[in-house]
């Protein structure tokens, strides 16, 4: 029997769990799964004689060590800053192990005695990161392999609301970390390759740099860049490459809308609010606002931003909320960002029946032989439900993958890394084809880097 640990036990853990149930009886798996919540973890194993739920703090020295020590092969699914709790006992006791997050600049430093040992420490493993990378390579390899030059990439990915469950002016609902949506693009200018150029987008005009996508019946989408474009640059071996972008999808208007939160301040995480547990989101929205002894708060807000009253970015607005009396922000010492989250979850969040959708496309320019080609590769992946999510299938899947690709010795590279070889990327991407993760293809003629309004 091979014992695999499971730490953490998140919303995107449903269907890691269940694969490596599905796959137990065959190939001789017992799946301790531990949380601080056991009943989490008896809702996704039910009664399952292959899986067991202990409860687990990650900062308990003695039951983490005794955990992993006991396994053979470790999977953390906790948020990514509490990833290097559990790496330090799987060096320590000589466990392999699996996550889905970036790799810390602490991980990277556990490198070589990881290597010294033949562990695999496999990161970046879920959709993105995770994902993006394996049809990323695969093609660029592929490419490569066919005499060509990559010569332009961008890449894009959303976390979205299905269309059926898309039922507001913002076209967007939670589908991830409420938070990391809140505060998406803040700690650092966003940069990328525009045709040999370097280009750097602030904060504060980061939703205003759009372009725009069209997904084969999804319709038309906008993206705007990600933080660092150029990150995996060296990985993916672009070192040449003329343009490289990645950007994060949205339905079309929801940059524009959102910049105003940006430019006004209310996406702030820096400072906290005084007695905001008792603020009106109108006296919230007010407090970013000029004082007028006449104007209303609806009135100042529209002038301030240059906002008609007829014009579809004020319906949205009103759409929130954002001017009542009534509701109550309800946090001691809030931040801005901490208020406006608040405000969004009362109309953003998923209802019972709602279903996420994610969204995933891919632009590969490339020379061969004298002439430009160009592809372009998507996929969409819908959820099943609030437990079977899509997000869920595109982190847990992945995941599951790798770990018994690990534990069957098909992934054998040392070290700490992600997944951009063919050792690990081949055999995943076929059997995620199998869940209906799939991308597909379609050559065009070359355009080079056409962002529309960037």
């Amino acid at each position: 029997m091979r014992n695999i640990l499971i730490v953490g036990a998140g919303k995107s853990s449903s269907y890691l769990v269940k694969y490596l149930l599905d796959k137990a009886p065959h190939e001789s798996l017992s799946v301790t799964i531990g949380d601080i919540n056991t009943e989490n973890v008896k809702k996704l194993i039910g009664d399952s004689k292959h899986a067991r739920a202990i409860q687990l703090n990650v900062f308990d020295d003695e039951s983490r060590s005794q955990a992993i020590k006991n396994a053979d092969i470790v999977v953390s699914m906790l948020p990514a800053r509490y990833h290097f709790e559990v790496a330090k006992d799987c060096v320590k006791y000589g466990k392999h192990l699996v996550t889905a997050s970036y790799v810390s600049k602490e991980m990277r430093e556990l490198d070589d005695e990881v290597k010294s040992k033949g562990l695999v420490f496999m990161n970046e493993i879920g959709v993105d990161p995770g994902i993006d990378h394996m049809s990323a390579m695969q093609v660029i390899d592929r490419i490569r392999k066919d005499g060509g030059k990559v010569i332009l990439f961008e890449s894009f990915t959303g976390g979205l609301v299905a269309p059926e469950s898309d039922n507001n002016l913002w076209n967007y609902k939670f589908t991830w970390n409420p938070r990391n949506v809140v505060v998406a693009g803040q700690g650092g200018t966003a940069k990328f390759l525009q045709e040999g150029t370097y280009k750097y987008v602030p904060y504060y005009r980061l939703f205003r740099r759009t372009e725009f996508l069209e997904v084969e019946g999804f319709g038309r989408f906008e993206a705007y860049p990600n933080r660092d474009s150029l990150k995996y640059q060296h990985e993916y071996g672009l070192n040449n490459v003329k343009t490289l972008y990645r950007g994060t999808m949205r339905r079309v208007g929801y940059s524009r809308a959102w910049n105003v939160f940006v430019q006004l301040g209310m996406t702030d995480d820096g400072y906290t609010m005084e007695e905001s547990e008792n603020m009106s989101y109108r006296e919230f929205v007010n407090l970013f606002l000029p004082y007028s002894p006449t104007d209303s708060v609806e009135l100042k807000f529209r002038h301030q931003l240059n906002i008609d009253q007829d014009d579809i970015m004020w319906d949205k607005f009103e759409e929130l909320d954002l001017f009542s009396s009534d509701k109550k922000i309800g946090i001691k010492q809030a931040t801005p960002a901490q208020a406006l989250q608040k405000i969004l979850m009362d109309s953003w969040a998923l209802d019972s029946d709602d279903k996420d959708m994610i969204v995933m496309y891919h632009i590969f320019g490339y020379e061969k032989d004298g002439k430009k080609y160009q592809i372009d590769s998507t996929m969409v992946t819908l959820g099943e439900d609030q437990t079977y999510t899509a997000m869920a299938k595109t982190v847990g899947l992945p995941v599951a993958m790798a770990t018994l690709g690990i534990l069957n010795g098909k992934i054998q590279t040392p070290g700490v890394q992600i997944p951009i070889t063919p050792e690990i990327y081949e055999p995943i991407l076929d059997e995620l084809k199998e869940y209906g993760i799939k991308f597909n293809e379609e050559d065009k003629n070359y355009l080079g880097y056409n962002p529309l309004n960037i």
